[in-house]
């Protein structure tokens, strides 16, 4: 295990080999990687573990430079492990590259059905008894799309763990992912709003870029065709804490003198709107919503087919009646599969996806309702991500989880609060608040 320090810590590298399918634990085997950080001068066989779960799906962890960010707060009390979940970063790679060499796209379909939380949860319990021995528990702290596998870990396997933190990421435990886009359509029109009201001018800019886009075809640097539907997306930056600023510093240089639009802005765009660093994002993220108990029928491309409630987001209606143009959020689009030459080679894999109709239920009610171990959740107000009364439900429905409201931070609190999030919600379970 190669152990190499950083500024304040000391970082050990770990591998290892989990089943591809956990019922069939002889049957082909893929590599997990992960991190582990302690602080330097800490005997780490002192520490409790604290398993982080990234965001995503399709997100690899943190790659910590020492002490930054929430890592500086767990590592007073924590040996922390930062897993490259299964399909990302280190972790045995599924992309465009790799995943045509399993075959065709049902081939490459039923591989990737093994990429959801609870595969993932089966992973993290294999770690766990390699790591701590069959008796250990670790603390856990999921993120978004890692508090999703938070609740499907106290589902299924509650043995495994001490305590959890969830930040920004209590799923609707029965929700369809139609439901979850129809609350998310109202939630992301209020976060483009309140960013016109901040930036005005920008009503025109994006008004101006859409109608460049519907009359010329635009390529992105790396082979990409930007759509006006695909410069929508970049409405997806609202859910953080700068990315209203973000959004407007772009826009503002987004013509040359005259009528192009500039290289530097492409370039920009493209770094925004390419599913290159995490295909499985775009492929599994209605998947991750897919239960049979909820969803018998599949996924279906839920954003497409619900988008057509909400007329105000069609961009030919906007310019026509001279409105502003309303970006879009966390949506995956059929049409993305064409546009985007990361994604364009899983195109027919994502078709057979969305129509999965297998996917076995990723949380148990009966469990959460009798649940035993200590958990805190951050639920974020008007998360654009997440939607609030779907966490609260939820949180409702799990034995003696403890939230904390809060509308001081976005989605990203966690990364950017300095540490004070994890913080608050140590103290919150130590009972301290």
């Amino acid at each position: 295990m190669p152990t190499y320090r950083q500024p304040g810590t000391v970082v050990t590298d770990h591998h290892f080999q989990v089943p591809l399918d956990h019922a069939e634990p002889a049957g082909e085997q893929i590599e997990v990687y992960a991190r582990e950080v302690v602080a330097a001068g800490k005997d780490p066989d002192t520490l409790p573990w604290l398993l982080f779960l990234q965001g995503g799906p399709g997100g690899r962890s943190p790659r910590p430079v020492g002490r930054d960010s929430w890592l500086d707060r767990a590592l007073d009390d924590y040996r922390v492990l930062l897993l490259d979940q299964r399909g990302t970063g280190r972790s045995t790679p599924a992309d465009r590259h790799t995943l045509p060499r399993r075959g065709d796209a049902a081939a490459q379909a039923g591989y990737l059905a093994h990429f959801r939380a609870d595969s993932i949860v089966r992973d993290c319990e294999l770690l766990r008894r390699q790591l701590l021995g069959e008796q250990g528990r670790w603390s856990v702290l999921g993120q978004s799309f890692g508090g999703f596998c938070t609740l499907t870990y106290l589902s299924y396997a509650p043995e495994g763990i001490r305590e959890a933190f969830v930040t920004g990421g209590l799923p609707g435990l029965d929700r369809t992912a139609e439901d979850v886009y129809r609350a998310a359509y109202p939630r992301v029109r209020r976060k483009v709003e309140a960013h016109y009201a901040r930036y005005p001018r920008d009503v025109e800019t994006v008004r101006a870029v859409v109608r460049h886009l519907r009359e010329h075809e635009v390529r992105l640097p790396g082979g990409g065709l930007l759509t006006a539907e695909a410069f929508q997306a970049l409405g997806m930056m609202l859910g953080t804490g700068n990315g209203s600023h973000t959004l407007h510093y772009l826009l503002e240089d987004a013509f040359l003198p005259g009528s192009e639009l500039g290289d530097a802005f492409l370039a920009q765009v493209q770094g925004h709107l390419s599913f290159a660093v995490n295909p499985l994002f775009a492929v599994l993220h209605e998947p991750s919503y897919g239960q049979r108990s909820v969803s018998p029928y599949g996924t279906g491309w839920a954003a497409q087919a619900v988008r057509a409630e909400f007329p105000r987001f069609d961009v030919d209606r906007a310019l026509a009646d001279e409105l502003p143009v309303l970006l879009t959020g966390e949506m995956i689009y059929p049409w993305m599969f064409t546009t985007d030459p990361a994604l364009a080679p899983l195109r027919e894999v994502a078709e057979l996806l969305a129509r999965w109709e297998r996917w076995p239920d990723l949380y148990d009610p009966r469990q959460l309702a009798r649940n035993e171990v200590p958990v805190v959740a951050a639920v974020y107000h008007d998360d654009m991500y997440v939607d609030t009364a779907h966490s609260l439900e939820t949180a409702d429905s799990v034995r003696g989880l403890r939230t904390w409201i809060t509308n001081e931070y976005e989605h990203d609190g966690l990364r950017v609060s300095g540490g004070r999030v994890l913080d608050r919600l140590i103290r919150m379970i130590r009972d301290e608040l």
